[in-house]
């Protein structure tokens, strides 16, 4: 097999795995040669070449073997130190030119020398795109601190961003992660999801590869893990993580996660976890107000008229968006592409009327935005107790009847089902909340202040 063969290959690849599996772990492997019917391969690292003689060797010699090419197993090495070649990175954003991006998004981040197995960025996710508002602004200030800190800490280890579904918390983790690329393009930034460390972890620990995943993960000089709370209740992920995290710190290595909720509100996170959680900065990304989701309208709206420079959109359309869809800035973006493309079929205005109908099921759906973590918040707050505590173990009246009261509001003001309130109270069963909603249906008919604070927290959570 020739290079330009093994090219060809690479091409079929491409088509067959997708583009992040592509970038991930084929682009990296160095054709060497063909011998005895043995395909050879030059790796940055035996995890990586483990990894791909496990999951996608067959892919690999199905490819060849479309072409005529006669290969009947691979090989894979590490060259010595003093030989290895770099790994060519994706091109480089630059500094605060979120155009340069164009054509990057799939690729999984490099470091020096060797390319890390982390989840694609997107490259529409930049801080440039990432409309501030008060919401957001402390979260915001913090990724551009620890950004602009080319990957050494700033003050605080580990950054920890929280918040509900679509505020912002992943954009604002590819945008730490495309500055610092720009910034300092050798440094070994790695970015996944908790749920793929989890993965990592349990396939290197089967395949007895923990050597290579310790050095790999420990090795980095940026580690960033989205949706943390993933591993809440998986004790032996935690127990890996947890001596990473520490290796890191001790090397005085950045470290960025991000949660749906804060440290002290993850149930099933080990307390020496929840510690060093909380031993840094804690930043959270509120849910969105009129001013933010409007201003995020009004930036996507430019480029969504480059794109269809025929349609017209009447007056006050951005404002009705801005005050009816509240679920998150996803659904909002969602919500404008959606009328573009439609009015563009049809050749019509974008007119109030047509947003009306264009977007009849989103509109219903937002009209029911109350979500359980809202609930919990605000009847943490009525009462003021800790919203740990709410969600947590102890069963004092003081903090007993008010989560019965939470429970009561998630049944009638959310579409959940017993068991899904269940488990976002600390995984209680269905049968304590099926309990709480009905001690309370019982109490608001006799009990005054049971009733008043009912109705004012509904009021407070629907207006």
């Amino acid at each position: 097999m020739t290079s330009e063969e093994w090219g060809q290959v690479q091409s079929g690849l491409r088509r067959t795995l997708g583009k992040s599996n592509y970038s991930n772990w084929i682009e990296p492997l160095e054709f060497v040669d063909v011998k005895d019917g043995v395909a050879r391969f030059l790796v940055p690292t035996d995890f990586l070449g483990n990894w791909v003689e496990r999951n996608f060797a067959d892919k690999i010699l199905a490819q060849m073997g479309s072409m005529g090419i006669a290969v009947s197993r691979l090989a894979f090495s590490v060259p010595p130190a003093s030989a290895r070649k770099s790994v060519s990175a994706p091109p480089t954003p630059g500094a605060g030119a979120a155009s340069g991006i164009a054509g990057r998004a799939g690729r999984a981040l490099h470091g020096a020398g060797r390319p890390l197995p982390g989840a694609p960025l997107d490259e529409r996710f930049t801080f440039e795109n990432f409309v501030v508002g008060k919401p957001n602004e402390l979260a915001h200030a913090a990724a551009r601190r620890v950004a602009e800190g080319e990957g050494r800490p700033v003050g605080f280890n580990p950054l920890f961003l929280y918040g509900g579904v679509g505020l912002g918390k992943t954009h604002l983790m590819h945008a730490i992660a495309w500055e610092l690329r720009a910034r300092r393009p050798e440094m070994q930034v790695l970015y996944l999801s908790a749920e793929q460390f989890m993965y990592s972890f349990v396939r290197a620990l089967r395949d007895k590869q923990m050597l290579d995943f310790k050095q790999l993960f420990r090795s980095v000089d940026v580690l960033m893990v989205d949706d943390i709370q993933f591993i809440a209740g998986k004790d032996s992920t935690q127990e890996e993580f947890f001596h990473t995290f520490n290796a890191l710190v001790d090397q005085n290595k950045q470290i960025i996660l991000s949660a749906d909720r804060a440290p002290g509100e993850i149930a099933g996170i080990e307390e020496r976890i929840r510690s060093r959680m909380q031993s840094g900065l804690i930043a959270d990304l509120h849910p969105t107000d009129y001013e933010l989701r409007l201003g995020v309208l009004q930036q996507r709206l430019d480029k969504y008229r480059e794109q269809y420079p025929d349609v017209r959109m009447a007056d006050g359309v951005l404002e009705f968006l801005a005050q009816r869809i509240c679920a998150s800035i996803r659904v909002l973006e969602g919500a404008l592409m959606r009328l573009f493309a439609f009015a563009s079929l049809v050749g019509r205005e974008i007119t109030l009327d047509m947003t009306r109908d264009c977007l009849a099921d989103t509109l219903r759906a937002s009209d029911r935005k109350v979500t359980v973590e809202e609930i919990q918040r605000k009847v943490s707050e009525h009462y003021n107790i800790r919203l740990s505590d709410l969600i947590g173990p102890r069963r004092v009246r003081t903090i007993a009847r008010p989560r019965q009261v939470a429970m009561y509001l998630a049944k009638q003001l959310t579409p959940r089902s017993l068991p899904e309130i269940g488990r976002r109270f600390g995984n209680r069963d269905h049968t304590t909340v099926m309990h709480g909603v009905r001690r309370i249906e019982e109490l608001k008919a006799t009990d005054h202040q049971i009733a008043e604070d009912l109705e004012i927290l509904r009021r407070s959570l629907e207006e």
